[in-house]
């Protein structure tokens, strides 16, 4: 009844293909756990680099690489105060600048202090659905973290702004913000306040408005001007870059094992390992496994019995004819489930079923299921669904009814 298989059950062409989407697919999730934090998008409201928002910075990068300026944004937190060369470009957050006060700024530093609070389109994480003035009191507590004596004021837009370029027609949103402060020498400003100061004996910037050089106030040609003309002007020479910085903002960049593997010098050894465990798994293929066995010829049991049926009438093609005699199997089972009384005609148990609802995925109600189920259906596949939507009404009344007793 039953014999010795030697032989392999796949062939040697296949186990290769199926070795090979599995070793290529693993590779592609370890590499893609690696790096999966440098693949999403980083343009989400808020007043950082990688923002198109309206308080966002990224309208200043897109300017200024669009003037030929060397431009970039990093997210790597030494670079703060150890760098070979670059103006650095901080914009301090509204909320939670990190641990500002410990931090050595290097020159030559930029350092834009906030001005609105931002609130998130919640249909579009991109874009701010409304911003407001950051607390004044916020504002001063980051230039008591900068050792800047002074406070901020928030006066009416002069007419003309004194700046090392000329008088200019800036165009602040609202209110112009200055910082009052007997401690920084007034690079550009009003006789209300400085606008552009900078620290004494250090290359170190302070911009009070950050309509400068945020997206919203670059709209306007004057604040363009002047946030072009003040890079040129803190620069020591045309190819020194400027640098955003974004993680006093939550970008920076962190190593970790998976992205390590697959990064200079460690992926040396992660490819040798890779094909050691090639190796190992190729000799454990042509060498090992146990003797395939064939099962009885005729199996026992309930599900063998069903099986070896549903054969039966795949061989004799007469698998589309069951419909009529699975209709009323299914008749005779539920009317017995909900207790139908046993002198009801067909066409009664019809109506009464009808009233117990339709079927929750089709709508069609048991009389509609009935008519397609009478005779026999034209192919397999018109079979399969008739009866699914059948059987899953049935179960759909019995759990109505499990409820409506519960």
């Amino acid at each position: 009844m039953s014999e010795t298989n030697t032989g392999s059950p796949f062939a040697a062409r296949t186990v290769a293909i199926m070795l090979t989407i599995a070793i290529v697919s693993f590779g592609a999730v370890m590499v893609l756990a690696g790096w999966s934090p440098e693949l999403r998008d980083r343009n989400h409201a808020g007043d950082h680099p990688f923002s198109t928002s309206a308080i966002g910075y990224n309208g200043i990068v897109q300017l200024l690489e669009a003037q030929g300026y060397p431009v970039e944004v990093s997210r790597l937190e030494s670079r703060l105060s150890n760098r070979d060369w670059g103006v650095m470009v901080l914009t301090l957050p509204a909320r939670g600048a990190g641990d500002l006060e410990n931090t050595v700024m290097q020159p030559t530093t930029l350092v834009v202090l906030p001005k609105w609070n931002g609130e998130t389109d919640p249909f579009n994480t991109k874009r701010q659905r409304d911003t407001k003035f950051t607390d004044a009191s916020a504002v001063n507590d980051l230039l008591g973290k900068l050792n800047v004596t002074g406070e901020i004021g928030r006066i009416d837009v002069p007419r003309l702004t004194e700046t090392p370029f000329g008088d200019m027609k800036l165009k602040p949103d609202v209110k112009m913000q200055v910082i009052k402060s007997d401690t920084l020498v007034e690079i550009a400003g009003t006789e209300d306040g400085i606008l552009l100061g900078k620290m004494a004996d250090e290359d170190i910037y302070i911009l009070a408005d950050p309509d400068m050089l945020n997206t919203f106030g670059l709209a306007e040609r004057e604040n363009a001007l002047f946030a072009v003309q003040l890079m040129d002007w803190i620069r020591y020479d045309e190819a020194e870059p400027i640098i955003f910085d974004a993680t006093l903002h939550g970008f920076v960049r962190s190593e970790n094992l998976m992205q390590m593997m697959f990064d200079i010098p460690y992926v040396g050894a992660t490819l040798a390992a890779l094909a050691a465990a090639f190796l190992l798994g190729w000799a454990a293929l042509v060498r090992f496994g146990p003797t395939v066995r064939d099962g009885r010829v005729i199996a026992l049991g309930k599900q063998a019995l069903v099986d070896n049926s549903a054969g039966l009438f795949t061989m004799s093609h007469r698998e589309t004819r069951m419909a009529p005699g699975y209709l009323a199997m299914m008749r005779r089972r539920v009317a017995r489930e909900i207790a139908a009384p046993k002198t009801m005609t067909e066409a009664q148990l019809s109506d009464l079923f009808d009233r117990l609802g339709p079927e929750e995925q089709s709508g069609k109600r048991f009389s509609q299921m009935e008519a397609g189920l009478r005779n026999p259906s034209a192919n397999r596949e018109e079979l399969m669904t008739k009866a699914r939507e059948l059987y899953r009404w049935r179960r759909d009344i019995l759990r109505r009814g499990t409820h409506e007793r519960k």
